[in-house]
């Protein structure tokens, strides 16, 4: 139990034999630094049930506690506020019971409990990835490893967009004019070589309708009706009809871009259990629009297509297949999640990975899942970001304007290398050490200035001000993290010894504060599918850290007990930081 759930219980008590009222709930927050206390029990909401005078309340309620508990060394009242006074016994007593787990704050999975499926990633295979699938993967990865540090068990997934009129113009496009380019032939990753396509196609389409305009064709009109673009729509029939050029083509340029993502994936640090493919669950979401038709979730309109009509439930009408009978992405993303429930029948609930801009589709895919009868789908849930800017604005696949994926990677640790060197930190490193060193730095810093900011917001990404060595930046705290290891090769204390009860320093009880913390930031950061909670803690912790390691002497402490409980502290520290950044899967270097 901790410090929280035995103050409820008390508070509560105390309220009971005081005032007669059985009290709920018992609001808590850290105390202000002006006033003496480690933690606070905020009495304005027990207004509503108790009658008098807050402060009286108040005092009432700590006395109860000084008597009853004997952790509360004392305590005060400010206004609405009882400030809890914490004995140093009770930090030493928590530290000596948590310092040697390496996986303080991680939970083990329940086998008992349902499992949870994340999806992220899930790219078209028309494009490499770009900074935006960056913000998704690192963002998708954590929260998986968030919650399976939480205790639950976690599938990590995507499905990849790998069919659709998006795939047929760049397959198109080279076939036009790809002379047999190879990936191998061009030295580029396959993945580029048909975005390289796709941009190809674009350009061309363009052209054809500035022809078509300037043959006295409608600006609608010649967009309908450019002969690249009706190419590709028939292309995209034979593809669904299996022709067999058009599949052989379709699997050949896939398979260079799965090649290719493959790369990213490993250079960015994240991995998936298993991987799904639209041009599988398209079919299955086909057969589901079927039965959705004979059970009146669904209705033909006269040229074929089909819709389901959410009028009644605030939302619109919204197509399901097209009237030619090829898939629109509803159609996949039906099949998709019924796939994986059959697939992997312990799965309880899913997480979408998916930009802000899919808001509305989601809401329709989760509504009609429901309506298909389906009770799982009540426990699926959108995990919404906002888009990720530029300094030099916004970014389109299209016009091949946009921040590819491994150049950022590479950026990044280029970066890094130059302000390493300018800091002139690493002497007596091999240049291989260095390498490593500063694809660290710089993998941490794009990670880490993506991951502390809620998911919901924008990011304007400035990899310059990321990789600064100061402030709430990944490099910052891994500064941190390799001082700590610097320290503790110094020192040769046995970090098993149990302390007895002492007095703590300030600075000491600060630290231990904030290290009590951690098992509720990574649930609290589980259940709001939040990295930046987890982020934002390590920052603190390490701000916390530096505070301490400023204000005491850690290896030139007065007594051995000092010097043991400092040393172990420090250790401690480190081994949480390591955990929050494995998280955030950030590496953290042993020395800097």
């Amino acid at each position: 139990m901790n410090l929280q759930d035995t103050l409820s219980k008390y508070v509560k008590q105390a309220v009971k034999a005081d005032f007669n009222i059985d009290l709920e709930t018992v609001e808590f927050q850290a105390t202000r630094k002006e006033f003496a206390g480690d933690i606070t029990v905020v009495i304005f909401p027990m207004l509503r049930f108790i009658k008098g005078n807050p402060v009286q309340i108040g005092e009432t309620i700590g006395q109860y506690l000084v008597k009853e508990v004997a952790d509360v060394k004392a305590f005060n009242v400010v206004k609405g506020f009882l400030n809890v006074e914490i004995n140093d016994s009770y930090y030493v007593s928590f530290f000596n019971g948590i310092k040697q787990d390496e996986r303080f704050g991680l939970v083990q999975p329940n086998p008992g409990e349902k499992a949870i499926m994340v999806e992220y990633s899930s790219p078209n295979t028309n494009k490499p990835l770009h900074l935006g699938h960056i913000r998704n993967n690192l963002l998708g990865y954590s929260v998986a490893e968030i919650l399976k540090a939480s205790g639950k068990k976690v599938y990590k997934t995507q499905i990849i967009n790998d069919r659709g009129i998006h795939i047929c113009k760049s397959m198109l496009a080279w076939k036009r004019f790809g002379n047999g380019e190879t990936p191998e032939s061009t030295g580029l990753k396959g993945d580029k070589l048909v975005g390289n396509y796709y941009v190809k196609f674009d350009q061309e389409y363009k052209k054809e309708i500035e022809t078509l305009v300037a043959q006295g064709e409608t600006l609608e009109d010649a967009k309908k009706k450019a002969p690249i673009l009706l190419e590709a729509q028939d292309m995209l029939l034979k593809w669904e009809s299996g022709d067999e050029e058009v599949v052989a083509l379709w699997e050949k340029m896939n398979n260079w871009v799965y090649d290719g993502f493959d790369i990213t994936y490993k250079d960015l640090g994240v991995d998936f259990d298993t991987l799904y493919y639209e041009s599988n669950t398209y079919l299955l979401g086909k057969e589901f629009v079927e039965q959705g038709l004979n059970s009146g979730v669904f209705h033909k309109e006269e040229d074929g297509s089909v819709w389901c009509d959410l009028t009644e439930e605030g939302l619109d009408k919204k197509i399901v297949q097209r009237a030619d009978g090829t898939a629109v992405y509803m159609t996949q993303d039906i099949g998709t999640a019924i796939q994986r429930i059959k697939d992997f029948p312990d799965v309880g609930g899913m997480v979408y990975t998916v930009g802000n801009e899919q808001d509305y589709h989601f809401q329709v895919l989760f509504l009609i899942l429901k309506k298909l009868g389906f009770e799982w789908a009540k426990n699926l849930y959108h995990l919404s970001y906002g888009m990720v800017d530029l300094p030099s604005g916004k970014m389109k696949s299209r016009e091949g304007t946009v921040v590819d994926a491994d150049d950022l990677i590479a950026d990044m640790a280029n970066t890094a290398e130059e302000i390493s060197e300018e800091l002139g930190k690493l002497d007596g490193y091999s240049e291989a050490e260095k390498k490593e060193l500063y694809k660290i730095i710089g993998l941490g810093a794009l990670k880490y200035y993506i991951l502390k900011v809620d998911p919901k917001k924008r990011i304007l990404f400035d990899p310059k001000e990321s990789i600064d060595f100061q402030g709430n930046t990944g490099p910052f705290i891994q500064y941190t993290y390799a001082r700590i290891q610097s320290i503790l090769r110094k020192a040769d204390v046995d970090t098993q010894v149990n302390l007895e009860a002492m007095t703590l320093h300030p600075k000491e009880k600060a630290l231990l504060k904030q290290l009590q913390l951690f098992p509720e930031v990574v649930q609290n950061a589980a259940d709001n599918f939040s990295p930046a909670i987890i982020a934002n803690f390590t920052y603190d912790l390490v701000k916390e850290f530096n505070s301490f390691y400023q204000n005491v002497s850690i290896l030139g402490a007065d007594n051995e007990n000092e010097k043991t409980l400092r040393i172990q502290l420090s250790n401690s520290v480190a081994n949480t930081i390591k955990n929050g950044f494995q998280l955030l899967g950030i590496q953290v270097p042993e020395r800097m």
